[in-house]
């Protein structure tokens, strides 16, 4: 199998999730008005931000039905280290809470439009940057999931690489890559690719990237990689010379803060905060708020020793029950 039928679908079930939250966003955006649409867009975001978070939640409640039906029971893995799927929704993969996040492309119109630009191109732009962050918020949240539930599973040694229909350049010549359990997953916004757990019993043959683009029309080598590099790669040019593997990827931790943290769930009735004590009063918060910073899942992997220590990590920051 080169990955497996369920990886391939639990990865397109993503997709579609993705795909419904930025509908409900764009059909939100094209209530904006163009006189006042800073205001207009505040007015409007509570319901995309709840369509955003439910894709979130729908996405990472899908994790640990899937790693069952596909591994089956872990005898060595304790009851204490499932998944909390409300822990990865309402924020980006980067840690920022959804509210604020979505804020940035009517920010981003209006400043078009101080520089000139008519406010109906300023908006149509908008739009493009909000499809962005809403598929690449639900695309995070699902991977996370996903990498927190394999660590938590001791028979899980590394994951591979499962490469979507229609993905880039830059994803193909990542297919089937195999990395440790703990790796931070190369992503760029709007990457809907996914990741296959392997065990000993477990080990799906790896994608092989030559093959993905020898299956591909003419049409789509030509979209993907440019009518020259199709050209190329027709004449037997060698993939990676194409295409720049790691061109625009990065993992959700990398994008210009040294630690990566995230102020949700962090009060008194979050369980991250009842975990992380250290609670103080913030002005326009009703809840005390713990003043240990809450780490991303990915930053957890980044720092943490071990896997027994990402595990003691994870659980510490709400990510386990």
């Amino acid at each position: 199998m080169s990955p497996s039928p369920m990886a391939v679908a639990h990865a397109l079930a993503r997709l579609r999730l993705a795909a419904a939250a930025s509908r409900a966003a764009r059909a939100a955006w094209r209530g904006v008005d163009r006189d006042a649409p800073g205001l207009s867009w505040v007015a409007a975001l509570g319901p995309v931000i709840a369509a955003v978070t439910g894709a979130q939640l729908a996405a990472a409640r899908t994790t640990e039905p899937w790693l069952l039906n596909l591994l089956g029971e872990d005898p060595d893995r304790p009851e204490s280290d499932r998944l909390v799927p409300e822990s990865l929704a309402g924020v980006t993969g980067d840690g920022v809470p959804l509210a604020q996040a979505l804020q940035i492309p009517v920010f981003t119109a209006l400043s078009l439009v101080t520089k000139g630009l008519p406010i109906v191109q300023a908006l149509a732009r908008g739009q493009l940057l909000l499809d962005l962050m809403v598929r690449t918020a639900v695309a995070d949240a699902g991977r996370a999931a996903d990498q927190v539930g394999m660590t938590t599973r001791p028979g899980v040694t590394s994951y591979i690489r499962v490469v979507e229909a229609g993905a880039c350049s830059r994803c193909i010549i990542l297919a089937g890559a195999e990395y440790g359990v703990s790796s931070g997953f190369l992503r760029h916004p709007r990457c809907h690719c996914g990741m296959e757990p392997v065990t000993r019993e477990h080990h799906p043959t790896a994608q092989d990237p030559r093959k993905v683009v020898d299956a591909m029309s003419a049409k789509d080598k030509q979209r993907v990689f440019g009518q020259a590099g199709a050209r190329a790669l027709d004449e037997g040019a060698d993939l990676g010379q194409v295409v720049n593997a790691r061109r625009g990827m990065a993992t959700a931790t990398v994008f210009g803060r040294k630690v990566h943290i995230t102020s949700e769930g962090v009060t008194r009735r979050g369980l991250a905060g009842n975990r992380l004590q250290n609670f103080a009063k913030v002005e326009g918060q009703r809840y005390r708020v713990s003043q240990t910073p809450r780490l991303m899942p990915e930053e957890i992997f980044r720092l943490a020793d071990d896997r027994a220590h990402a595990t003691r990590l994870l659980r510490l920051h709400g990510y386990l029950y």
